[in-house]
Order: C-alpha cells, then sequence, then structure tokens
C-alpha cells in the first residue's frame, strides 16, 4: 500500500483547509488510518484517527471540534478537514494506515504499517 497525501498550504489563523490521503492497494480500507503531525525538533504526535468502516473515530484533545476525520472507501481515500485553525497546527501533516492493533492503539505512531509522505501546513497568526 502507498499513501500520497496532499492539500496543505498557508492559510490565516480562522482560516480552513482538507487534507487528503489517496491510498493505492485494496486493503487499505480494511485496517484503521489516521493523522499525525510534526513539527522539526518534536515528536511526531496523533491528531486523529478512524476506524476500517468509519465508525469510530478518534481524536486529540486540541483538534476535537475543529478537525474531521473521514474516509471515502470506493475512492480509496482519507480526509481530515481542519476548521478554525490556529498557529499551533503548523507542521508536516502525515497520513497513516495498516493499523491493526486494535482501536485503543491508535494513537500510536508505531501501531502504523503505511505512511504518506506528508504535506506541510502553515498557519499564519
Amino acid at each position: 500500500v502507498q499513501l500520497q497525501a496532499s492539500g496543505g498550504g498557508l492559510v490565516q489563523a480562522g482560516g480552513s483547509l482538507r487534507l487528503s490521503c489517496a491510498a493505492s492497494g485494496r486493503t487499505f480500507s480494511t485496517y484503521a488510518a489516521g493523522w499525525f503531525r510534526q513539527v522539526p525538533g518534536k515528536e511526531r504526535e496523533f491528531v486523529a484517527a478512524i476506524s476500517g468502516n468509519g465508525a469510530l473515530t478518534s481524536y486529540r484533545d486540541s483538534v476535537r471540534g475543529r478537525f474531521t476525520i473521514s474516509r471515502d472507501t470506493a475512492k480509496n481515500t482519507l480526509y481530515l478537514q481542519m476548521n478554525r485553525l490556529i498557529p499551533e497546527d503548523t507542521a508536516i501533516y502525515y497520513c497513516a494506515g495498516g493499523s491493526d492493533l486494535g482501536w485503543t492503539k491508535v494513537g500510536r505512531p508505531s501501531s502504523y504499517a503505511y505512511w504518506g509522505q506528508g504535506t506541510l501546513v502553515t498557519v499564519s497568526s
């Protein structure tokens, strides 16, 4: 499975962006998928996850209510809708797939077998 993330860019605080992650391979929709972000010099941190069938979602506290994760099984694509962006959201965002270690572990980068290349999101104040 290969993942291709896109949709990053420069936006003013309060604005919105939608990230996409196109997957090759039929198994992508079988497993949980997620979004992580990383600022240079800091560890990669969990942002959001969604179960294989889309019934379950999980978010880090700082983005809950502002970000929405979704997936389109027919298009084999993962999305992250980001609203009311703040400068602290500035980071490289990575999509990840192939998490089969159980829902309680979806917040751990080590749970994911596949990673996209990252897309930069910059939020100006």
